[in-house]
């Protein structure tokens, strides 16, 4: 059913893939790759195995659909980045989007974290591909401001790798920072307005 030459798929049929995917993403992040399997994908969309099985072939189908998609969503916003922008506000608008996203799809992220530390094999590709690509482009943009004067002289590909780290983190380690901070704090509040700061002082002219 996942073959692009099958006939369009009902009401119903989108339903069922949609909690398919739905479930399978819970399982994913919770579990990795590895540790999921069809029966608890199954369980937890409130599918039959075979149900599962009828619109993907396999385990590994349905985490490189939910792969595939989580990628396009979390790179969106770095194609957003204007060349003809304010350098600063472009960047922290960036940045905003990524902590934006670790509050909004903290499963999504954990479901990439998990795929990259077991070595990406299944976006391996992607990674040295298309997400290179587009980070090239980055980079070459960060450049031309630094070279105007537009913006403080910085690595850029180390920039974006800060970025993504410093976001991403209130995603991945939720707990962690929760357990940390303690009760009556609000952790992506309070990050937004740190990371704003930070990168503020480090890119302004």
């Amino acid at each position: 059913m996942s073959d692009d030459s099958q006939p369009r798929m009902t009401r119903i049929q989108k339903r069922n893939r949609e909690l398919i995917l739905e479930g399978a993403l819970t399982v994913f992040a919770a579990h990795g790759f590895r540790g999921a399997t069809i029966d608890q994908i199954a369980e937890a969309s409130g599918l039959s195995k075979p149900n599962v099985l009828y619109y993907f072939d396999s385990k590994d189908e349905i985490h490189r659909t939910l792969l595939s998609a989580q990628l396009d969503m979390w790179l969106a916003p770095l194609r957003r980045i204007d060349p003809q922008g304010d350098p600063l506000e472009e960047i922290l608008r960036y940045v905003r989007a990524k902590l934006e996203m670790s509050r909004d799809y903290p499963r999504e992220s954990r479901l990439f974290a998990h795929e990259v530390i077991q070595g990406a094999p299944h976006l391996s590709d992607i990674l040295g591909g298309h997400l290179r690509e587009l980070v090239d482009a980055t980079v070459a943009i960060f450049r031309q401001w630094s070279d105007a004067g537009r913006l403080a002289p910085v690595d850029p590909h180390h920039l974006i790798f800060s970025i993504w780290a410093l976001t991403q983190h209130y995603a991945d380690f939720d707990t962690q920072v929760r357990a940390v901070l303690g009760p009556g704090h609000d952790p992506l509040a309070e990050a937004g307005a740190f990371l704003e700061n930070l990168y503020r002082r480090m890119l302004s002219v």
